[in-house]
């Protein structure tokens, strides 16, 4: 019988899932919080925008994961041995690249650069490159159109050119004692596989595509002559990077003796090729085309597929079409936002200062009519990710009396990510890519029904729920599972290894009438402060929220 290993690399924590191929059932699982930092983050007060990450914490979780989760599936079932295993997948955080010397060794783990912030995983929320992805996209529209136009318009300061290129002007030292840059996704199956040079490494066209402005359309990586154009130094660092990226049918390299060692794993098992987190939850969830798959935690991510034998259009605002970047033989359509459960923590621990408020405003919120608290947010708190990309905009919460109530404003919140929700639902079919149902996944998909219920009201779709709890690790071991031959192909191995629960969501259609309402109050915010339309009369907003208000208190 065998088993694959799916790794999951979280913003605070790495998970490990032991599967088996043959039904998706999961017998082991473990999760590590990464020890650095605030909950796994390195942060400055001075810069808000920073967020960096360690890379001995990745190769902490990495072993003390799987082993827990080994030694957990050996409880569970009679008879398993980790000689059962057949593969790896792992997918992680993006765009989180690091600064890698010669040896494939992050800078971060040297005595030279331990404590240095700029030496560190540049963490996917890490903002601070917002110049430097202004200048990138000013500079593709001038010189480069073709560029922009698969990444949605707009190049943003998540992503890997415009962290690189700020660690060059504000940390020349570290960028140049870096001999490649290597993003999460690809550096964990490249130390499993016991690269030792950055240029052997097997980078997925996941990250490749959505992040790097990489495509076969131009020959693979933004060409020597546009990197010139920003800085000479980043056309220098592009011949050390890679020539070719591959999508999951592509194995990304052997499990090496050293860390099947520390595992306790056969040695020689294929390893996945490395994703996005939410790209693997996606496969965890059972994408297929007609399918958007949203997975829901600190920020939330948005996938679709379309048949590569189609043509997309681009899509303004979104944050790329990848060919390969979720399944093989299709285009990965991927949008999101830049917080969702983080707006609700930052409330409820960082405002409210109480951890244990979570469940109780979620029961207070739930007694409330849509619309009777007079309320309106924007769920801009870390800026905005899709579809204005954008991340010098900010939270707003609009209609506030002297009578509003803690719960009247968790609802709000929750009601504002659902509209920034139908904002990238909205977006993507205009512009031809199918949504016949969403599935959901993540930890609040898992446990908060009144979030779940007011997304099925907002958006008038059902709202149904990944089976497993782990989707993103689950689809990593997919990912395994087809590259160790245990399934022919990827949706072999889904019907196989993934399903949803029973239960799920239906718009109700007094709630959908109320929030159509609400939601066009949030378009003219939305396009208001978000400069799409300067000319808008917000004078009517707080009156109509008062009205609604009043209509729904009766």
């Amino acid at each position: 019988m065998p088993f694959t290993i799916g790794l999951d690399y979280g913003t605070n924590s790495a998970r490990a899932l032991v599967v088996d191929c043959t039904d998706g059932r999961e017998i082991g699982t473990a999760v590590v919080d990464y020890p650095s930092g605030h909950q796994g983050i390195l942060l400055d007060p001075s810069n808000h925008h920073l967020a960096r990450q360690s890379p001995a914490d990745y190769l902490h979780a990495l072993e003390q994961a799987t082993l827990q989760a080994l030694a957990e599936a050996k409880s569970a079932v009679k008879g398993f041995s980790a000689d059962q295993v057949v593969g790896i997948g792992m997918d992680g955080t993006g765009s989180s690249p690091i600064p890698v010397d010669d040896k494939n060794v992050p800078l971060a783990l040297s005595d030279g650069f331990r404590d240095n912030l700029s030496a560190q995983c540049w963490l996917w929320k890490d903002h601070t490159s917002i110049p430097e992805a202004a200048a990138i996209t000013a500079k593709a529209k001038d010189l480069r159109p073709q560029y922009l136009a698969k990444i949605g318009g707009t190049y943003s300061s998540e992503w890997f050119w415009a962290k690189i290129w700020h660690c060059l002007k504000t940390d020349p030292e570290v960028f140049s004692a870096a001999y490649s840059w290597v993003e999460l996704s690809d550096f964990i199956p490249s130390v499993l596989a016991g690269v030792t040079d950055p240029k052997e490494i097997v980078r997925g066209v996941c990250m490749a595509g959505h992040k790097a402005i990489y495509a076969e359309d131009w020959g693979g990586l933004p060409d020597k002559e546009f990197l010139s154009a920003l800085d000479p130094r980043l056309a220098d660092l592009r011949d050390r990077l890679y020539d070719e990226a591959h999508d999951a049918s592509v194995s990304a390299g052997k499990l090496c003796q050293e860390w099947a060692d520390k595992l306790g794993l056969p040695a020689g098992i294929p390893i996945a090729i490395g994703e996005m987190d939410v790209h693997y939850g996606a496969i965890g969830c059972g994408v297929d085309e007609g399918t958007l798959v949203k997975v829901i935690g600190t920020s939330t991510c948005d996938c679709a597929v379309v048949s590569a034998d189609k043509e997309v259009a681009d899509i303004p605002g979104i944050c790329g079409i990848v060919k390969g970047a979720i399944l093989p033989g299709f285009f990965g359509v991927e949008a999101g936002q830049s917080a969702v459960g983080d707006i609700f923590k930052w409330y409820v621990e960082g405002v409210l200062g109480d951890v244990e408020l979570h469940a109780t405003l979620t029961e207070e919120a739930a007694r409330l009519k849509p619309g009777q608290s007079g309320l309106l947010a924007l769920d801009w708190n870390n800026g905005n990710r899709t579809i204005l990309v954008d991340q010098l905009l900010t939270g707003l919460m609009l209609g506030q009396t002297l009578y509003t109530t803690r719960s009247e404003i968790y609802r709000a919140l929750i009601e504002a990510t659902a509209f920034g929700a139908r904002a990238i639902v909205e977006r993507i079919r205009e512009y031809g890519v199918p949504v016949e149902r969403i599935v959901c996944t993540g930890g609040i998909a898992e446990k908060n029904a009144l979030l779940m219920q007011i997304y099925a009201d907002v958006t008038g779709c059902e709202m149904r729920v990944s089976r497993s709890a782990q989707s993103c690790a689950l689809g990593s071991a997919v990912g395994a599972a087809v590259v160790a031959g245990a399934h022919p192909d990827f949706p072999t191995a889904q019907a196989a290894m993934t399903g949803l629960k029973e239960t799920s969501y239906h718009p109700i259609a007094g709630n959908q009438e109320i929030y159509d309402s609400l939601y066009q109050l949030y378009r003219q915010l939305h396009d208001s402060f978000g400069g799409v339309e300067t000319s808008a009369d917000l004078g009517r907003v707080m009156k109509t929220l008062l009205a609604i208000k009043a209509q729904q208190s009766n």
